[in-house]
């Protein structure tokens, strides 16, 4: 079974960068709370370290 990424919106993308911004709503993410289970992919991954500082990030199997 393949690995998967909790993603947990903790802070708001409110005066952040466009591509921050872009990041979070291609992961699923709109509002501050909202909690997405993804793939753990090279390419979602590059997407959390993009708002690392934003995303609480949990590995599940």
């Amino acid at each position: 079974m393949a690995a998967r990424l909790k993603v947990t919106q903790l802070k708001s993308s409110n005066g952040g960068k466009q591509n921050q911004r872009d990041s979070l709503r291609t992961l699923g993410l709109k509002r501050i709370g909202d909690i997405v289970v993804r793939e753990d992919t090279k390419s979602n991954r590059g997407l959390v370290n993009t708002v690392a500082h934003l995303v609480k990030v949990e590995e599940i199997d």
